[in-house]
């Protein structure tokens, strides 16, 4: 546990050494946090935590000896902690970094490549760090999320969508928005959905909610149109915006610098649905840390939309809903459990 006012401990965990470099570099340039040691593999990590009790491991995936999947789940099983899995731009990096966070991994970051910058990623990186450490170590937050598939209530949906479902989330995102799709029933109007991740993890992602969900998930592609009954995720290191065409409404996938250190950023799309949806639009902010999101739902709000927040007790880390409260930006405060019922009864 992390004594207020000490610095946040960090061990990094990878065989590249120009890696452990650039995120010792990095991290240093901020005041709330310290690199007490890095290791090569995970038997040298063993080793040094044991050692120096850090509060956050940055763990590779492919690495000598051992892997990062097989460390970690000795970790979770033995001494559980933050972890922070470090993956490589890659297809086949999605599904392996997915199975992270099913391990109980607390988030997941790119290495830095071609299309995402050493800035981006320790502005991004530092920021998991710091919600990490909030993180409750156990899962009591999703006690109660599991049910039944909701029952639609008596209206049909044309294909010129008017009512669009916005939702967003980082840090425990991914469970709270399992909880949450898995009750909900097909025929829903159009869902736009923000989760802070890399680049691949996002498709994974979809693929793995659209084979448990009555809902057809998919990630998002440019100018595809909205339609009853789909999901679309932002791709990761992607904008996703709302916009109308002649045919109804439509998605933007687009660059653009990080927002609130984010691509994609719940701000974007929340303000994007406030100006095209306005009092049509239901805005859901959930678990997370940081400020993205927050305006952008009090836009929102201001528009006419319905606006919920998670609340703190069902909350993996209790940020992004915390900065939306204070700000005015919330009509109901709600558990996840109670989320999915508050939506359909309110189309």
């Amino acid at each position: 546990m992390v004594i207020m006012g000490s610095k946040i401990k960090i061990l990094i965990v990878d065989d590249a050494a120009m890696v452990r470099k650039i995120f010792t570099q990095e991290l240093a340039k901020d005041p709330e946090l310290e690199v007490i040691g890095e290791a090569a593999d995970a038997f040298i990590a063993r080793e040094k935590m044991s050692q120096l009790k850090p509060d956050v491991l940055l763990l590779d995936i492919e690495m000598p000896q051992m892997d990062g999947l097989t460390f970690l789940e000795q970790i979770m099983i033995n001494c559980p902690m933050p972890v922070i899995i470090v993956s490589s731009l890659a297809k086949e990096g999605g599904p392996v970094a997915l199975r992270a966070l099913e391990l109980g991994a607390a988030d997941v970051i790119a290495k830095p490549g071609s299309s995402y910058s050493v800035k981006e990623m320790s502005e991004q990186l530092i920021e998991k760090i710091k919600a990490v450490i909030h993180v409750k170590r156990y899962r009591h937050f999703l006690d109660g999320t599991e049910g039944s598939v909701l029952t639609l209530p008596v209206k049909t949906w044309s294909r010129e969508v008017t009512k669009i479902i916005a939702i967003g989330a980082a840090t425990g995102g991914p469970e709270a928005i399992t909880a949450i799709l898995t009750r909900l029933p097909e025929g829903m109007p159009p869902i736009l959905i923000v989760q802070h991740m890399p680049s691949y993890f996002s498709k994974a992602f979809a693929e793995k909610l659209n084979g448990i969900c009555a809902l057809e998930v998919k990630e998002a592609e440019h100018q595809e149109q909205l339609s009853p009954g789909k999901v679309l995720l932002a791709p990761g290191n992607k904008h996703m915006v709302l916009q109308r065409s002649k045919d109804g409404y439509i998605v933007a996938v687009k660059d653009g610098p990080l927002v609130f250190h984010q691509r994609p950023s719940i701000e974007v799309m929340f303000r994007s649905v406030a100006m095209y949806a306005g009092k049509d639009a239901i805005g859901v902010i959930l678990t997370g840390m940081g400020k993205d999101g927050a305006q952008g739902l009090l836009d929102m709000k201001n528009a006419g939309a319905l606006t919920i927040a998670q609340d703190e007790e069902s909350s993996a880390v209790f940020g992004l809903s915390q900065e939306a409260i204070a700000v005015n930006a919330v009509v109901k405060v709600a558990s996840l459990s109670e989320i999915p019922g508050i939506i359909v009864q309110n189309l």
